[in-house]
């Protein structure tokens, strides 16, 4: 995919779009992010998409204006980084301020209660998503067995030794660059090598 750099004019859109439908906000509107800056758009690859969005999680406060700022710093600098996240929060802050008086007044509803309710399994839906392109990803990139070794040991640093999310990701980050620096040494040590024996026939 040729990336393509991109305007303050369509960096606007897309967060006010994201802003407007993701509902649930932090990873629910990881999917909206991607569609933008990756499908539609065309800012940066899914790999990269990846590697922000794991960053992102492990710095403190909201993911979704952590992943618009980067957009807009991308596109337009400082002061498209602040025009990325004033976008993708207004529409959530007018609706805010719009409905919280007429929800708060009228929760005790039943309706009310059944709707804020129904939003719950598309938000799981979108996340699943999010997961299995993930999955398919890691796995044309790792392979079968290497894959599916992180993700047993994602889960166990996760729910069985309880390590924080943010430590696990920085982690798998650092053995990622790792492992590609010794596969970076082992082909330049293996073309020196064959370099040298050229030589001494």
């Amino acid at each position: 995919m040729v990336e393509k750099k991109g305007n303050l004019r369509e960096l606007m859109t897309a967060m006010l779009r994201v802003g407007i439908v993701g509902y649930g906000g932090g990873p629910a509107t990881m999917t909206l992010f991607r569609y933008e800056a990756v499908t539609r758009y065309q800012w940066l690859d899914d790999s990269e998409f990846a590697e922000i969005l794991a960053l992102a999680n492990t710095l403190p406060g909201p993911m979704a204006t952590k992943m618009a700022a980067y957009f807009g710093f991308r596109i337009g600098g400082w002061l498209g980084a602040l025009l990325g996240v004033l976008a993708h929060i207004l529409p959530s802050t007018l609706l805010v301020v719009l409905f919280f008086g007429i929800i708060n007044h009228y929760r005790s509803y039943h309706a009310v209660r059944l709707m804020i309710a129904a939003v719950n399994p598309v938000i799981s839906v979108l996340l699943g998503m999010l997961a299995y392109d993930f999955t398919r990803k890691s796995i044309q990139s790792l392979r079968w067995p290497a894959a599916f070794l992180g993700v047993l040991a994602a889960l166990g640093c996760l729910l069985w030794l309880r390590i924080p999310d943010a430590v696990v990701v920085l982690a798998f980050l650092a053995f990622g660059a790792l492992i590609g620096q010794t596969g970076k040494l082992s082909r330049w040590m293996d073309k020196s090598g064959s370099a040298k024996g050229g030589k001494d026939v």
